[in-house]
């Protein structure tokens, strides 16, 4: 079942002499439990594609559709309560709240949302993270990569839609990076989560089920992995 879709996606910036298309025309389908890597050089506008996915920033033409919901007709409000039900995020920069302990930082977006935990969910995630000693910890007592585990747990705590990873093995040791990647797939598999990640490391590109390929602005390849 398709989750994800593009129609004619652009997004410019500036006019006339100016003007400069990061996106031109992408059309792309996800499918429901998909694990897929979204790759490319510097500037190609991977980054900004995934952007327009989350719904962080508006497309110049074209359309967005995530579960049959058009994401540029939603209002800010209602596209921010969207978000947050619909879609997960992993940043390369782990984005944890330092104030919160492990078990918080996963909780977060269900508090957020007024959402009542469910406790065996939770419990299965912990254990494939191997978080289970880690969960009274403080961000600022892991390792990188057990920051980013935990990022993890939180992006799949409320179930979204889809997952969206914008380098997530950026900061992280090879060894660490390829973990992660892992552990990103396996997630994909165990809990039928369609993820999206968007990276320069074509070794961890390759682990996903297929790879998307743009060069400026545009998809150039899709292959199947």
């Amino acid at each position: 079942m398709e989750i994800v879709r593009t129609e004619n996606l652009t997004k410019s910036y500036g006019k006339g002499e100016t003007l400069v298309r990061a996106l031109y025309h992408v059309n792309i389908s996800v499918q429901d439990g998909e694990f897929a890597a979204i790759v490319g050089s510097s500037g190609s506008g991977k980054t900004t594609l995934l952007n327009m996915l989350g719904g962080l920033d508006y497309p110049t033409e074209g359309s967005i559709i995530i579960r049959n919901q058009v994401i540029e007709k939603l209002k800010p409000d209602e596209r921010t309560v969207f978000r947050r039900r619909n879609i997960g995020f992993i940043f390369q920069n782990y984005n944890l709240m330092p104030v919160l302990n492990v078990y918080e930082n996963i909780v977060l977006p269900l508090k957020l949302d007024g959402l009542n935990e469910d406790s065996a969910f939770l419990k299965e995630i912990i254990g494939v993270l191997k978080l289970e000693d880690k969960l009274d910890r403080m961000p600022e007592t892991l390792s990188g990569g057990q920051q980013q585990r935990v990022a993890i747990a939180r992006a799949l705590a409320s179930k979204p839609a889809v997952i969206l990873a914008d380098e997530p093995t950026g900061n992280l040791d090879s060894r660490s990076g390829m973990e992660v990647a892992g552990l990103l797939k396996t997630s994909a598999r165990k809990f039928h989560q369609t993820v999206l990640v968007v990276t320069h490391n074509e070794e961890i590109a390759q682990m996903a089920e297929r790879m998307i390929r743009i060069e400026n602005g545009e998809v150039q390849e899709v292959q199947l992995g």
